[in-house]
């Protein structure tokens, strides 16, 4: 019944160390049937070379196991309040690459230094604050998700114009209209990450990119009158 959402949250999951995103078992990812309501995800610890697609566990919005014999990953609360609250999203992708979470441990945004950022996305790129102490006696996973949500509301960001975000101290999170678009953000964020920080080696002092660069850059891919690609 869910053979081809597993298949799709499979092959995800073996970008993560194809594009060195992850090593070991930090990383996981899932694939969402909006119609039905359920997502598939990477099971918790298993190892990338040894997963396939019958080891994807499928899990309803409400957090129940729905088919699979494995434990799901240990993020699935995060990526079920991600899919409830944030419409039109279809695949979520959580690493610990390690220039995002770099950022993500110095609890800062990633400003729009240059093109290849603007490129992507016209907006700093969104840091948590620290999850508090009450937080985490909670749902841990499920209180990640409600601090993502909660900043995006707090800064009045929008999901489908900044389809990434670093949890302060923990790590990058992405998502996409399908599991492969949310690894390829991952993939985005992760060299943008590298980028920025090789900006304020080289210059502590560096300006961010002028606004009308950022608009150009922007809107020639995403813009009511986009010209990039076929």
């Amino acid at each position: 019944m869910y053979e081809t959402l597993k298949e799709e949250a499979w092959a995800a999951n073996m970008e993560i160390p194809k594009h060195n995103l992850a090593i070991y078992t930090w990383g996981n990812v899932s694939a969402f049937d909006s119609d039905k309501g359920v997502f598939a995800i990477k099971p918790s610890g298993i190892p990338y070379d040894k997963l396939n697609a019958a080891s994807m566990v499928i899990v309803d919005l409400e957090g129940k196991v729905v088919e699979g014999s494995l434990n799901p990953s240990s993020d699935t609360e995060t990526h079920r309040v991600l899919y409830r609250d944030f419409s039109g999203i279809k695949g979520i992708t959580h690493t610990h690459s390690p220039y995002a979470t770099g950022w993500a441990q110095a609890q800062k945004p990633v400003p729009v230094f240059g093109t290849t950022h603007a490129d992507s996305s016209a907006e700093n790129i969104p840091c948590t604050p620290f999850m508090d102490a009450e937080a985490v006696k909670n749902n841990y996973e499920e209180e990640t998700g409600n601090l993502i949500v909660n900043t995006f509301r707090l800064q009045k960001m929008d999901a489908a114009h900044m389809p990434m975000i670093l949890v302060a101290g923990h790590g990058p999170f992405t998502w996409g209209e399908n599991a492969l678009q949310s690894v390829i953000q991952a993939a985005i964020l992760e060299e943008v990450c590298k980028m920025a920080m090789f900006t304020l080696i080289i210059n502590p002092s560096a300006p961010p990119l002028p606004e009308h660069l950022i608009r150009k850059h922007w809107e020639r891919k995403h813009g009511p009158n986009a010209y990039y690609g076929q």
